[in-house]
């Protein structure tokens, strides 16, 4: 797939390239994802809140970490789950971090942030499109695809931070409600795909993007204190949760993708 207009699966994605450094868009895909993006948001809160490192020393120790992992990803020639997927958690928090730094640390606002990690998103496609001719993920076979690949991938949950802790914040619309007003757009997304003729491409991302509010809401729907609007299950609890779901599919990934080779 080539051009822009090229069409997959929302839920059921083909993988053709075996280039290829980034999975088939299944419903594995979607669920590790959703996992990750929630499992950001608990551990970022449990490093800089509940062990008290505060966020510039967990910002920088987890970027350093995330270019260590992202080495290693960039070093394989093909799509490797749980090295793909290592990277994905790591950038959700990172991406966390991102926004968190902007608004606690340098008091930019929540609309500032939501506005400017949008044209930096834009921008990046743009010039991906631009140089490479595609946005499609089918096609991530070389390093400058994967390097606009991730850089669009850090944008989309720093973009992701900024806009659910907007809604559920800002606008005091609480966890469970923010969580169900994602879910919703996401649905009428996957709808004009499946139905209405959407652009795969745009669809994808587009959800790419809502995922990390969705699932920030319900992470913190259960990790909060009761007081708060939350279950009061506390970040270590849902961290540890979310991180064996995660560990369990994507083990099941790697040893369905050992008997297909």
């Amino acid at each position: 797939m080539t051009s822009l207009d090229a069409r997959f699966d929302l839920v059921d994605g083909r993988q053709t390239n075996p280039l290829n450094k980034v999975p088939e868009v299944t419903a594995a895909f979607w669920l590790i994802k959703l996992m990750a993006v929630t499992m950001g948001e608990t551990a970022a809160d449990y490093l800089n809140v509940n062990l008290g490192l505060g966020l510039s020393t967990t910002s920088m120790m987890m970027t350093a970490i995330l270019v260590g992992t992202l080495a290693l990803q960039f070093s394989r020639d093909r799509y490797v789950p749980w090295t793909y997927w290592l990277n994905v958690v790591l950038i959700s928090v990172v991406g966390t971090l991102l926004t968190d730094n902007l608004v606690d640390n340098l008091g930019v606002s929540l609309v500032t942030c939501t506005v400017g990690f949008s044209a930096l998103l834009a921008a990046t496609f743009a010039i991906w499109y631009k140089m490479e001719g595609t946005l499609s993920i089918h096609d991530v076979d070389n390093p400058l695809r994967e390097a606009f690949y991730w850089l669009a991938i850090l944008f989309t949950f720093a973009l992701g931070t900024a806009a659910g802790d907007l809604v559920a914040e800002h606008f005091a619309l609480g966890y469970l409600a923010s969580g169900v007003l994602f879910g919703s757009v996401i649905a009428s997304l996957a709808l004009g795909y499946f139905f209405l003729g959407l652009n795969g491409i745009l669809a994808f991302w587009l959800v790419y993007i809502l995922t990390r509010p969705l699932g920030a809401s319900f992470g913190d729907l259960l990790s909060q204190p009761v007081d708060y609007g939350g279950m009061g299950y506390g970040t270590i609890k849902t961290s540890l949760g979310f991180l064996a779901v995660i560990a369990v599919t994507v083990a099941a990934m790697t040893v369905m993708q050992k008997r297909q080779d």
